[in-house]
């Protein structure tokens, strides 16, 4: 029995001892979860914070560090901007943009608004007027492909009322609205770098830093060397070629601008050679582009270089076919259609580059557009003068029409400063 209770009675008290035991190994488990809760909320409360820094910080650094890019994109065109010395202030025999057709002068941004209508009417009416540009015109996605770090759409949209085309969308990887251009050459491949012509791959080099680009051109006509678009069909024109080719530009545009992940206040456009006679009535006959770069078009009237061909049939030229031989003007091969008219009656393309202001545009030169071209640029430099703007007005030079790496790092440069 004595051990009975003796037993009974080690037993109560290992429970008691296990009690309390518990007791206390509860409070110190409470106090660990405790601990550990406080810890978790401070560094809860350290990440929130951190976090918040961050995001407070952040778009400081992405503005610094987008004014540097902006700074040193500007360090590089910034001499393209001023006229040489030699040059600066002659105008040759080109009449002033800020004169009326009957003699008025130009006296303050008010009245620009007035003179900019006259010359782009003026030029409309010689040129051809356009139809109606095409409305909800959205880019048809064919198919798609990852390529390096960017997607390469081939596309398909309405360029004229009467006729779609096929072309490249190239579009960085990543979210955001981004900046856009838009390259127009003889056929879409090129720009793309998807040919063996060396430096004409604008479309490429700028989708890798960060735009945007479609990539266009006359593929069929180059093919059956027509080159252009004639509207309403080739043997019956009403407008001009060349500014048939600057209202699909146009419609490019639009459809472009419903893009989503494209900002449409900032589309530029790009091109060279004929391709560079096609962004430059384009942007200036279309003032939604916001600003431009002509890679050696001829950027006036020059019948002394077979490149500045603006008489030919598929440009401003246009007569039914048979056509005129291609080549320089001659007694034996005279220009046609419209270009004699504009040279006969004084017309001359500075005054189409007046339509741009006060957006920017760069003439990358060549052989085409050597510095002088400086004396015509001058007329322009005065319509951005008034209208309170320097630095819009730029031109770089190389010794060759073919376009170079260095000529066309000041392009990019351009687009970087001008869109980004």
């Amino acid at each position: 029995m004595g051990g009975g209770i003796f037993v009974s009675t080690t037993r109560s008290f290992s429970q008691s001892e296990v009690f309390i035991s518990q007791l206390w190994e509860t409070d110190k488990l409470y106090m660990i979860i405790f601990t550990c809760i406080e810890t978790i909320k401070s560094m809860k409360q350290f990440w929130l914070t951190l976090l918040l820094a961050i995001i407070t910080v952040a778009p400081d650094l992405y503005s610094q560090e987008s004014l540097a890019e902006k700074d040193r994109a500007w360090r590089h065109i910034e001499p393209c901007f001023t006229p040489p010395a030699r040059f600066r202030d002659s105008v040759g025999d080109y009449r002033s943009a800020l004169r009326f057709y009957n003699g008025g002068t130009v006296a303050n941004p008010t009245e620009w608004e007035s003179r900019r209508n006259e010359i782009l009417a003026k030029w409309n009416a010689m040129l051809g007027e356009w139809p109606p540009l095409i409305d909800n015109n959205n880019l048809q996605i064919i198919s798609k492909v990852l390529r390096e770090d960017f997607i390469q759409y081939t596309v398909r949209f309405r360029w004229t009322p009467n006729e779609y085309t096929t072309g490249y969308l190239l579009v960085p990887v990543g979210e955001g609205k981004k900046p856009a251009v838009i390259t127009v050459f003889y056929e879409p491949e090129t720009a793309i770098g998807l040919s063996d012509k060396p430096n004409r791959d604008f479309a490429y080099q700028l989708v890798k830093r960060g735009f945007i680009t479609l990539s266009i051109g006359t593929k069929e006509a180059s093919e059956a060397k027509t080159y252009a678009l004639f509207y309403p069909e080739l043997n019956h024109a009403t407008i001009q070629p060349l500014s048939m080719l600057a209202y699909a530009a146009a419609n490019a545009w639009n459809a472009l601008s419903r893009f989503p992940d494209v900002d449409s206040t900032r589309i530029g456009i790009v091109g060279h050679s004929f391709g560079g006679k096609w962004a430059m009535f384009a942007s200036c006959l279309f003032d939604k582009f916001a600003c431009a770069a002509w890679s050696d078009p001829g950027i006036v009237f020059d019948e002394t270089r077979e490149s500045v061909n603006y008489w030919e049939p598929y440009y401003l030229g246009y007569h039914p076919q048979p056509w005129r031989p291609r080549g320089v003007i001659s007694k034996d091969n005279p220009a046609k259609g419209l270009y004699p008219e504009l040279r006969k009656k004084g017309f001359d393309l500075h005054e189409l580059h007046a339509l741009m202001a006060p957006r920017p545009f760069l003439v990358s030169g060549g052989s085409e557009d050597l510095v002088e071209r400086w004396i015509p640029l001058n007329r322009t430099i005065e319509v951005y003068k008034l209208l309170g703007y320097e630095n819009r007005v730029g031109m770089s030079n190389r010794p060759d029409h073919s376009p170079t790496t260095a000529s066309n790092e000041i392009i990019y440069s351009f687009f970087e400063y001008y869109l980004k």
